[in-house]
C-alpha cells in the first residue's frame, strides 16, 4: 500500500487484520516510515528527563516565590510543604503514565519542533479534503505536563490549607490563591509554546537565573564590595538564595551539554559562580550616585 500523505498520518491494524484508511494514530502510537501506526516503546532520553525536571523546578520556584511575597515571616512550614507537594506530584505523575505503577515511562522520541504541533501539519491531498492527523507525536511529554499540573493542584488543595491553618491561619491562605493564578497561566503557556520551551529551556534557565541573581543583589542597600561579600556568607537567606541560583546555573549547563563529554562538560560547572562574582566586582561601577552627567 502507498504511504499516507503528510508527516503524521498512518494506518492502524483493524480486528479484521486489514489496515484502516489514513488518519491519526491512537494515543501512544506513531506512524513509521511505511505509514503504519506502531506502539511507542522508547524510553525518554536524558534531555527529556531534564525537560520534565525543568517543569517541576518551575512550579517549585513559583510556589516559593509566592510564599515569600505573601507571607512575610514564619513561612518555613509553607516552604517545606510546597517542596513536598511538588516532589510528590512529580512522582505520582510518573507512576500514573504508562506503564502504570512503574517508575518508568514509555515514550516516542522527539525529532523535530513540528512533532509538538501536529495540528499545523494536516495534509490536504490535491488541495481538496484535509486529513486530520493531529496526535501527540511526542507522547507522553505533552499530556504528562498537564497531568503533573492537575496532580500538583490537587495535592496543594488537600495539604496546604491544613498546614496554613495550623501555622499561619491568616496569611497562609494567600499563597494558595497565588498558586491558583499561576497554574492556569502555566497550562496556557505549555499548550501554546510547549515545543519551543522544550528546545530552549536550558537557555531560559541560565538567563532567568542570571537576571534573578542580579535583581537579588540589587536590592541590597549597601552596594560596596565588602558589604555584598559579607552578606553573601553571613546572612542565611542570602546564602540559600545564592546556592539556589548556582544550582539553577548548573542545571542549565548540564541541560545544554547533556554531559556528552563528561570530563570537559563537568569542568564547565565551575563557571556557576561567575554571575555572582561578576556582579560583586562590578557593582561599584553601576552605582547611580557615581554617575555624572556632562
Amino acid at each position: 500500500m502507498s504511504r499516507c500523505p503528510g508527516m503524521y498520518c498512518g494506518r492502524t491494524l483493524l480486528e479484521s487484520s486489514n489496515l484502516s484508511e489514513c488518519g491519526a494514530c491512537p494515543r501512544g502510537f506513531r506512524s513509521n516510515s511505511s505509514s503504519i501506526c506502531e506502539l511507542c516503546k522508547d524510553n525518554p532520553i536524558f534531555y527529556d528527563w531534564l525537560y520534565l525536571g525543568f517543569v517541576v523546578i518551575t512550579v517549585c520556584v513559583l510556589h516559593l516565590f509566592c510564599i515569600d511575597t505573601t507571607v512575610r515571616k514564619k513561612g518555613l512550614a509553607l516552604h517545606v510543604c510546597a517542596v513536598i507537594e511538588t516532589v510528590a506530584a512529580a512522582i505520582l505523575t510518573v507512576l500514573v503514565v504508562d506503564p502504570v505503577g512503574e517508575f518508568s515511562v514509555r515514550s516516542c522520541h522527539t525529532h523535530h519542533l513540528s512533532d509538538w504541533y501536529t495540528l499545523f501539519h494536516n495534509p490536504s491531498p490535491q488541495y481538496e479534503n484535509t486529513l486530520h492527523c493531529t496526535q501527540e507525536a511526542v507522547y507522553p511529554l505533552y499530556t504528562m505536563v498537564f497531568m503533573f499540573y492537575a496532580i500538583a493542584v490537587s495535592l496543594m488543595l488537600l495539604i496546604r490549607p491544613w498546614v496554613a491553618g495550623h501555622f499561619l491561619p491568616i496569611s497562609g491562605k494567600l499563597s494558595i490563591y497565588a498558586a491558583m493564578y499561576f497554574f492556569p497561566l502555566l497550562s496556557l503557556i505549555h499548550a501554546a509554546f510547549g515545543g519551543l520551551i522544550y528546545f530552549s529551556f536550558p537557555y531560559i534557565i541560565i538567563v532567568l537565573s542570571v537576571i534573578s541573581n542580579a535583581a537579588h543583589y540589587a536590592l541590597e542597600l549597601d552596594q560596596s564590595m565588602s558589604a555584598l561579600v559579607l552578606s553573601t556568607f553571613t546572612d542565611t537567606g542570602n546564602v540559600v538564595t545564592v546556592l539556589v541560583h548556582w544550582a539553577l546555573n548548573a542545571y542549565g549547563i548540564i541541560s545544554i551539554t547533556q554531559l556528552t563529554e563528561p570530563l570537559t562538560h563537568s569542568l564547565l560547572i565551575l563557571l556557576v559562580p561567575t554571575p555572582t562574582i561578576f556582579y560583586i566586582l562590578t557593582a561599584r561601577f553601576t552605582d547611580p550616585k557615581k554617575l555624572h552627567a556632562d
